[in-house]
């Protein structure tokens, strides 16, 4: 499931309440107190989580947030080494 103020159990309980409890989504929604359209986009998450529907997995979304942060870290990372690369180099030059 998506990342979400609630609680995984809270989205995967709304979620059966829909498919199994045979009741409507804006009904679900109005007992638990959330939108309508959150409802909707957890249901279609299930879908695609469960291979009945084209998109990114939670586990993808996961995995691919994980990767952009690294990527991120490492980046800022490689500049700072740069940076430090370059000071010194001119360092060395001062020194000679």
């Amino acid at each position: 499931m998506p990342r979400s103020p609630y609680a995984r159990e809270f989205i995967e309980e709304a979620v059966r309440l829909v498919r199994e409890g045979g009741k409507k989504r804006v009904d679900v929604a109005h007992d638990l107190g959330v939108s309508a359209e959150s409802i909707r986009r957890w249901m279609k998450q299930y879908e695609v989580d469960a291979g009945r529907r084209e998109g990114l997995t939670t586990a993808e979304r996961d995995k691919l947030q994980r990767l952009q942060r690294e990527v991120r870290v490492l980046t800022e990372e490689r500049e700072i080494l740069k940076k430090a690369a370059a000071f010194f180099a001119r360092e060395a030059n001062r020194s000679r």
